[in-house]
């Protein structure tokens, strides 16, 4: 088994803020990753949950230069992550099919999780 990280990636409206989401739907959205990651627990090929990730943050470059971000004008946002296990990243994308973030016309980025030695 080998271990992937999922990016969850979501576009953003810059132009105008979106809604906030109502009670009932932050409710039913929760369960429906509950369930999708209950799923893949299920299974045995849950190693972590990750995060949600906040909107503000800073990006460090070279020279020690620390500026704000992620950028309102970047349309394209990173929502959250986590690790799963998979014999291949074929079944990394298979258990990645019925994620909730496509009901945000959200995607799944997967990548294979390299130890470092």
């Amino acid at each position: 088994m080998q271990e992937f990280l999922l990016v969850f990636r979501f576009t953003k409206n810059g132009a105008k803020p979106e809604p906030a989401p109502s009670p009932e739907q932050m409710q039913s959205m929760m369960k429906a990753w509950q369930d999708w990651i209950g799923g893949i627990a299920a299974q045995n090929k849950l190693v972590s949950t990750g995060k949600r990730l906040g909107d503000d943050g800073r990006v460090v470059k070279p020279g020690n230069v620390v500026t704000n971000g992620p950028f309102v004008e970047i349309k394209e946002a990173i929502g959250g992550y986590m690790f799963i296990r998979a014999e291949n990243i074929d079944e990394a994308a298979q258990l990645s099919k019925n994620c909730p973030i496509f009901q945000m016309n959200g995607s799944v980025e997967i990548r294979l999780a390299i130890p470092m030695e």
